[in-house]
């Protein structure tokens, strides 16, 4: 089974399609594209991932949030980074988002252009860590997730 399916059927969620590194799925609440960190990496196995969801209910499209490798040390900085572009997210121990749908947006359209992300930051302990992502199959993950949210 890939790494990317187990993830996901933790929460048992429909299955919408595996795009490479990405898996777009549906639970009663949202559709979302999912991805754990680059594959051997320390941060896929403490089960890092990150994720954009759409929530119909709430009105809510294309929502980025991060499960970091680690908890992050209170008041530090966590950058994403896409390429060149930065973006500065909020983060409560293990978990980061972006700070607004204008921020949210700006990620997704990098990430559809983008070869790999990673988030950036200080643990709880200190040290500096990067979670890796490889890009590819994302684009066609979260317009898969977000076309079945619309049905």
């Amino acid at each position: 089974m890939p790494p990317i399916l187990a993830l996901a059927l933790a929460a048992t969620p429909q299955a919408i399609g595996i795009y490479d590194g990405w898996g777009a799925f549906r639970d009663a609440a949202r559709c979302y594209a999912i991805a754990q960190p680059v594959s051997g990496s320390a941060a896929a196995r403490m089960g890092a991932y990150a994720s954009v969801s759409t929530w119909p209910r709430r009105g809510i499209r294309n929502q980025i949030s991060v499960r970091l490798s680690r908890a992050a040390r209170d008041g530090a900085p966590m950058t994403l980074s896409i390429d060149e572009r930065r973006f500065d997210l909020v983060v409560r121990g293990d978990r980061a988002w972006a700070p607004d749908r204008e921020t949210d947006a700006a990620i997704v359209g990098a990430m559809r252009s983008g070869r790999s992300m990673s988030i950036e930051g200080v643990s709880a302990n200190g040290r500096a860590f990067a979670d890796v992502y490889a890009l590819p199959g994302a684009a066609t993950a979260i317009d898969a997730a977000a076309l079945e949210c619309l049905g």
